[in-house]
This record gives structure tokens, sequence and C-alpha cells, in this order.
């Protein structure tokens, strides 16, 4: 980056927050501190009212604005196909927004940048972003969940979820305090504080029914940053399968979450996953019939070998 972008850039992130420390702005455009020490002073002489507090860092006189900028054809097509993905994958009220977004931004192109970017455009489609019950129901949870969040409501669902050593799920009511919508893997999933289980869970949206937001209000733990939690890691059983080669790439392909690693051997594909109960991924190695060999644990081989015999009572 040269210093005629630098310095426009400096100026829009003083202009996106209040305050922005010389360190953060050298981390941003990596580069030295000395060196955004002299930017600020070229700022300064060019009649941009930088506001510089020891200690705390630099900050744009009030009222000051900087008119909109142009877009190059890779900025204006990252935010069009950003819209697209909003629009695809999120719920009515914001999917309504994104189009009138990207109605605004086309506006603001030039006419050859919009030219350019819609023939970039005509290159990308965006094809099955999200699961298929993402459509329907599960988007206008996504829009009763969304306000919840912003509300500070509780709510009520009937939740399904399967458990070792049942048949079939089994269904349960959970009161949550909802602090979060997160897009895992094309699924939908609740980040919330679960009174039942007195922690934080996940819960996957197309397994919700009956959603209902309550009267009762809660206040977010003012440690928690949906952007930085992360969930304790508890998948300890470790499973290592055997793959044919000939089916390697639909394996990998799968994007299985609990994959850990995938190794070439001669004898074919070596496959570590680690889980939290076997139950998560029998069905998911039962799909893929003989060409998958479980080398342990032998309670995996076990549930295999009773569940093939089960399926040849059938035959």
């Amino acid at each position: 980056m040269n210093k005629t972008d630098r310095l426009l850039a400096i100026v829009l992130e003083l202009q996106r927050k209040n305050v922005v420390r010389a360190e953060d702005l050298a981390d941003t455009f990596e580069t030295s501190v000395r060196t955004i020490y002299r930017d600020m002073q070229a700022l300064s002489e060019a009649g941009v009212p930088v506001v510089g507090a020891p200690g705390s860092g630099y900050s744009l006189m009030e009222g000051y604005f900087l008119p909109p900028v142009s877009f190059s054809v890779e900025e204006a097509v990252t935010l069009l196909i950003g819209t697209d993905l909003v629009e695809q994958a999120f719920d009515p009220t914001y999917g309504a927004r994104a189009k009138a977004s990207q109605r605004k931004l086309e506006a603001l192109l030039s006419e050859p940048v919009r030219q350019e970017s819609a023939r970039v455009r005509s290159a990308f489609r965006l094809l099955d972003t999200c699961e298929n019950t993402i459509q329907g129901q599960v988007l206008a949870y996504m829009e009763t969940l969304r306000q919840a969040i912003l509300s500070h409501q509780k709510v009520r669902f009937r939740y399904q979820k399967s458990h070792p050593g049942h048949d079939g799920r089994r269904e349960s009511v959970r009161d949550v305090a909802p602090y979060g919508l997160v897009l895992a893997r094309g699924s939908w999933v609740l980040l919330a504080h679960c009174d039942l289980r007195q922690d934080i869970r996940n819960f996957r949206l197309s397994r919700m029914s009956g959603l209902t937001v309550l009267a009762d209000s809660f206040t977010p733990p003012d440690q928690f940053q949906l952007a930085s939690y992360k969930p304790q890691d508890d998948r300890h059983l470790l499973v290592r399968i055997r793959v044919n080669s000939t089916i390697a790439d639909k394996v990998k392909e799968s994007n299985n979450f609990f994959i850990e690693t995938m190794e070439e051997h001669p004898v074919g594909t070596l496959v570590t996953l680690r889980v939290r109960q076997l139950e998560e991924i029998l069905s998911w190695v039962l799909g893929w019939g003989a060409q998958v060999v479980v080398i342990e644990p032998q309670s995996l081989r076990d549930r295999i070998r009773e569940e093939a015999e089960k399926m040849l009572q059938h035959y």
C-alpha cells in the first residue's frame, strides 16, 4: 500500500471508530508506529482535523466527514456478492435490506465500474449456501430469534436430539437466553444459555419447533463476546477408519465436522476423527458401506456389525 492509499485508509479508519491508537493503526497497515506519526502530521498539514490525545490515541474532530469514495471493480464485486449472500441466507427482513443496499451501491458506481463488476459477477453463482431446511420455518425462526437477541428476551422451543442408548430422537422443552446466531457449515445455529443445562449450548434451528418469545428478559454477561467465543472441546473419543481410495475425494468433500486428519497410504486413506459419542458418526460411517472399514475403537466395530446384521434380517 502506497502512502496516498494509506492516508485515505487511515482517515476512513478514524471515521469508523471514535479513538484509534497509533500502535493499532501500525498493526492494521503493517507499518511502524513512527510512520503512523508521520502520516498523522501529513494529514494535519493537508487540513484533516486530526486530534491526538496522549495515552488514548487519535480521533477526528466532531462533525468532520469524508465524502463517499469510489470503489474499485474488485471492491464493488466483493460488496455485491456479500449482498447476494445475505439475501439468500438471512431472514426476509435482512434479505430485503440486502436487495435495497445492492441497488444503492450500484447507483454509486461509475458506469465503467458498474459494467465491469456486472461482468465479473456473472462468473459467480451462489447455490445451496444454506441447508434446505433454511427455507420456510427456519427463516421465520431466524427473524424471531434475531429480535429476541437484540431485545434481550428469553425464548422457549421444543428441541429434538439423538441420545445414546435410545432409539430414534428425544424431544425436550428448552427455555434459553439467546446470545447470537452462527452460520456453521451451511446450518444456522443458536448460541444460548440454557436454563435446563445451566450452561451455554448450541441449538440447530432446523431441530426446533414451537418457538415463542417469553416475557422474561435477561442481561448478557459482560465477558461474553460472540466473535471470540469458543465452546469447550469435549470430543475425547478417537476414531480411525480406512477408506477405499476410490471414494476418498467424496469423504473429504463431505466436510464432516469430526474429521481431524486424512492420510494417504498404500492400503487406502486413513481418516482420524474425534467425537463425543459413537452415535455422532455411526450413520455417516454406515452410509459408505463396504468402502469403509473401522480400525478403532472396537466398540464402534461392534456397533457396525450389529447394524449390518439388523440390515441383513430385512433382506
